[in-house]
């Protein structure tokens, strides 16, 4: 969440909205986002280490990164470092061991505990919702399989993205409750024809993995991922005792950063809700490739692409590294929730990992990680660059409701992330898949500036003067987004 829950989609390296992504959110990666043209090259003399940390302090510097990063090469953690604060007013410096909310990491370990399940034959991938909970309405109840909530093919609309959501994300909410917020309503698409990234599935699994061992998922998950792995710092937020080393949440505005506004984490729930750090990242990617998780058959499960890329709680699909001759297959998921960004990403056949955390809601994480394997790969590394959008905030113009209206849709970035445009009372509002909804301020009769996030929206016509475009103006980049809707 962002300016609240903001559970973001796998992306590449343009984060949409701060909305992202999440991360994902979100345009899908491919070989060309991976091998971009550099800005800068590393320095080849020196060590890898140093090479990775001083990349890492450009963005430090650019105000673009406050956290922890770990990356790991050939099996062998090369770097782990905190930068910045963890703490801004008790001057608490971020380090390998500072607590994040990791957001849309969380389907990860949800995506490995219904996999588990199936291996103890507590659950079937093709069982039906209705199997386990009897009482969810038809006929969806009857057509949603476990495999399609897992992939993001069920078809389910995004209960985050509900006009509804802004006040229901600060209230104490049961897995019940949250399932009826969308249980209800229509679906999207016939389940199993489409892939669109939705926070209910995950929810749904979730609400399943409690019915099946009738324990809630704080616990399932301590029992059957945490303890027996060792991840002693990593937990549902809403059962964690106070702890010290836990980053505090912030966000950028005109006047800097500030504390985010609070979210009850029941609402992310299994879609979002999870604590962790670098190093139980790290150990939680090795006890994967170990064997220790799953089974050789429910870990190639995990790791193979349904739709677009998406797999069980992680985006997987091949791409080249800079200038490489050969492509190297990618596993990585990204998050976001109400002042933190995140970001894990893998290498198998190299045994690399990169572990991104941040705690002031950076949208230059998917760059940031993009360049840290550039380097690893012996490439050149692009350097960040900080622009905002395309104008300096200014005083608002007033823009009347029917150009409004004329903004009025939903605009596809890519097949699983779109922005809605609402008019209400004279204002605009924005909302990217699976985030919260955001006010806008007109900087112009085409352009508008987003509260609380660095990042703009401007609309364009086309030939025939119709709004035929959103472009999203963010961290120097400017995406369009065709309107479908």
């Amino acid at each position: 969440m962002k300016k609240a829950f903001r559970l973001r989609v796998a992306c590449t390296g343009t984060l949409l909205l701060s909305l992202v992504a999440n991360s994902i959110l979100q345009a899908q990666p491919t070989a060309a986002a991976m091998a971009a043209p550099p800005a800068t090259a590393a320095t080849p003399a020196a060590p890898l280490a140093q090479q990775l940390d001083d990349y890492v302090r450009q963005y430090e510097k650019a105000g673009l990164f406050m956290g922890t990063v770990l990356v790991a090469d050939q099996g062998k953690v090369v770097l782990q470092k905190g930068y910045g604060l963890a703490n801004r007013d008790k001057g608490t410096p971020n380090t390998p061991e500072t607590k994040f909310r990791i957001g849309s990491l969380t389907k990860q370990f949800t995506a490995a505990l219904v996999l588990q399940l199936a291996e103890q034959g507590k659950l079937r991938l093709d069982g039906k919702v209705a199997d386990y909970l009897p009482s969810y309405p038809q006929p969806a109840g009857s057509q949603i399989t476990v495999h399609q909530l897992l992939s993001h093919t069920a078809g389910l609309p995004d209960y985050t993205a509900l006009p509804t959501f802004p006040a229901v994300m600060r209230s104490h909410q049961e897995p019940a409750q949250l399932v009826a917020l969308f249980s209800g309503l229509p679906l999207e698409f016939a389940p199993g024809t489409q892939y669109r990234y939705s926070n209910s599935n995950y929810v749904l699994l979730g609400a399943i993995i409690e019915r099946v061992t009738g324990k809630p998922y704080a616990q399932v998950f301590q029992e059957n991922i945490a303890r027996p792995f060792k991840l002693k710092a990593t937990s549902l937020d809403v059962v964690e005792a106070a702890d010290p080393r836990r980053a505090a949440g912030y966000q950028a505005t005109p006047n800097g950063l500030v504390p985010t506004p609070p979210i009850d984490l029941t609402v992310p729930y299994a879609a979002g809700a999870i604590t962790s750090t670098a190093s139980d990242l790290y150990r939680w990617s090795q006890a994967l490739d170990a064997g220790k998780v799953l089974t050789e058959a429910s870990k190639k499960q995990l790791f193979t692409p349904v739709l677009k890329n998406y797999a069980y709680g992680w985006m997987v699909f091949k791409a080249k590294i800079g200038a490489e001759a050969d492509t190297s297959l990618i596993q990585e998921h990204n998050g976001g929730i109400n002042g933190f960004s995140s970001f894990l990403v893998r290498v198998p056949q190299s045994q690399q990992v990169i572990v991104l955390l941040d705690n002031h809601n950076s949208q230059s994480l998917g760059e940031l990680r993009r360049g840290l394997l550039r380097i690893m790969h012996h490439q050149p590394a692009a350097a960040p660059v900080s622009v905002a959008g395309p104008a300096a905030a200014g005083a608002p113009v007033a823009v009347s409701a029917a150009v409004l209206g004329t903004y009025v849709g939903v605009y596809e970035l890519s097949p699983s992330f779109r922005i809605t445009v609402r008019e209400r009372a004279g204002q605009l509002f924005v909302q990217a898949t699976g985030q919260s909804e955001f006010e806008t301020v007109a900087a112009s009769p085409v352009l508008f500036s987003l509260k609380g996030v660095p990042a703009q929206v401007e609309f364009a016509k086309n030939t025939s003067g119709q709004v035929a475009q959103l472009i999203l103006h963010q961290g120097g980049a400017a995406q369009r987004a065709a309107k479908v809707e």
